[in-house]
């Protein structure tokens, strides 16, 4: 039977390949996330101060636990060079057991928190 809710896909996009890989690897690394997908060759469009913007940007696609989300959360706006970046969370409808159980090994507080 799958689980409802035990895992959150968690959005994000930024600007180059070089923050998509650093923001990657500090939530993998800091047990804030599972596994980071980063998608290239996304545009976006949007009203930023008042002006109608298209941009060539990078697609996160972090999996986390809703126990962990707040602390991604934290992490990802300290380190982001966005002065308001995206950050939308999505909890998962269905779950294979197997891939949640994964999910919330590896999504675990490091020592200094």
């Amino acid at each position: 039977m799958p689980h409802t809710a035990d895992v959150w896909v968690v959005l994000v996009t930024t600007d180059t390949a070089e923050s998509a890989r650093a923001l990657a690897r500090t939530v993998v690394r800091g047990g804030y996330a599972a596994c980071v997908n980063i998608v290239p060759g996304v545009t976006s469009v949007y009203v930023w101060e008042g002006a109608e913007r298209e941009e060539a940007e990078y697609l996160l696609v972090i999996k986390t636990t809703p126990a962990r989300y707040p602390a991604l959360e934290a992490v990802l706006r300290e380190q982001h060079t966005y002065t308001t970046p995206e950050v939308l969370a999505l909890p998962g409808c269905a779950v294979s057991a197997a891939y949640a159980a994964w999910v919330e090994q590896q999504c675990t507080p490091g020592p200094a928190e």
